[in-house]
């Protein structure tokens, strides 16, 4: 019936929480000499088993904190976006996720929308700071008008804020090596636009391990997605590629894709690197080789770095670079005669 509360039952909340119920009343009555941990099992049962919270253990929030994404489909985001509203959460702000659809709010719409809902910050993630072709002056106006902000994936000199990325040039080499070691010396490069910072940093990577292959049709710029990596893939395996470095676990996808739809084995005929090692890409079929990037530690630092600017806190304006992984996985075998 609407209107009633459901009695709050010490049983069923300790056995949630797997403490006692002595426990459970310490928490409840906000009595001291319960640790952080155990106090923060007991609140998490209580919203699990959907009991109201007693106005004494609500926590007010210290306010919102804006965090804008491209998308949901590629599922390197949506990890990203778990850690960075658990530390928010952490320290007692509201994240407010925002994202990116085609046809749908722009960046620029979305900052003003969070803007009049009085955001204390912004976290912007792989957002138009990481392409060099927009104009950087909607940051410099941003920050003019007070409002902190982090940027995450993409740098650009001309934007005074702090910037946190993994090092997409090492990546890429990385993935060469890895390649090369495994008796590869056909190898090509599935990346998105140039334009993005992050590409362009690991086509620089990937072209100081192998200089001369965007000559020899070697690198192939598409789309970020399975179906960029499915083109990128069919081109490079005409050329003769036996080996594929992509700039996401999706175009990694797309690749194997299209190396099956040639009838050739991955990694048997063919071995693929991705980049990320987003959620479940260990499961895939065959679990594939990526290059990881360090999204908690990642995600932390740039939390971190925008509370500190909240706080008033001088906070450095320079890019944090965090090194990435190689995982190895299933998609990659020593080459055929190797």
């Amino acid at each position: 019936m609407a209107g009633v509360t459901t009695p709050l039952r010490l049983t069923d909340i300790a056995a949630q929480a797997q403490v006692s119920e002595a426990t459970v009343s310490r928490v409840l009555n906000g009595k001291a000499g319960v640790a952080a941990g155990t106090r923060h099992k007991v609140l998490a049962a209580l919203d699990v088993l959907g009991y109201e919270r007693p106005v004494r253990l609500k926590r007010r929030s210290n306010g919102l904190v804006g965090l804008l994404i491209p998308e949901l489909t590629n599922p390197i985001f949506p990890a990203f976006a778990q850690v960075i509203e658990q530390a928010l959460a952490g320290h007692g702000y509201t994240p407010v996720l925002c994202t990116q659809t085609p046809g749908g709010a722009t960046e620029d719409e979305l900052v003003e929308q969070l803007e009049e809902r009085g955001v204390t910050g912004i976290v912007f993630l792989s957002g138009l700071h990481a392409d060099s072709a927009a104009d950087p002056e909607r940051y410099r106006r941003l920050a003019a008008r007070g409002v902190p902000f982090v940027l995450i994936n993409g740098f650009n000199p001309a934007i005074s804020a702090p910037f946190v990325s993994p090092d997409d040039r090492a990546a890429a080499e990385m993935a060469v090596r890895h390649l090369e070691e495994l008796g590869h010396r056909r190898i090509g490069l599935a990346i998105g636009p140039t334009r993005y910072v992050p590409s362009a940093r690991k086509e620089q990577g990937f072209l100081a391990a192998l200089p001369g292959a965007d000559s020899d049709g070697l690198v192939q710029r598409t789309l970020f997605t399975v179906e960029g990596g499915h083109a990128a893939g069919g081109a490079l395996l005409d050329r003769g590629c036996t080996g594929v470095v992509c700039a996401s676990d999706m175009m990694a996808l797309g690749v194997i894709r299209a190396a099956r739809e040639r009838g050739l084995g991955v990694p048997q005929d063919v071995s693929v690197v991705g980049f990320d090692d987003s959620p479940l890409i260990a499961f895939t079929d065959p679990p594939l080789t990526t290059v990881r990037q360090p999204v908690r530690a990642m995600a932390t630092a740039a939390v971190g770095a925008l509370l500190e600017a909240v706080a008033g806190t001088p906070v450095e304006r320079t890019e944090y670079v965090f090194q990435p992984e190689l995982v190895v996985r299933g998609s990659t075998g020593p080459v055929v005669g190797g």
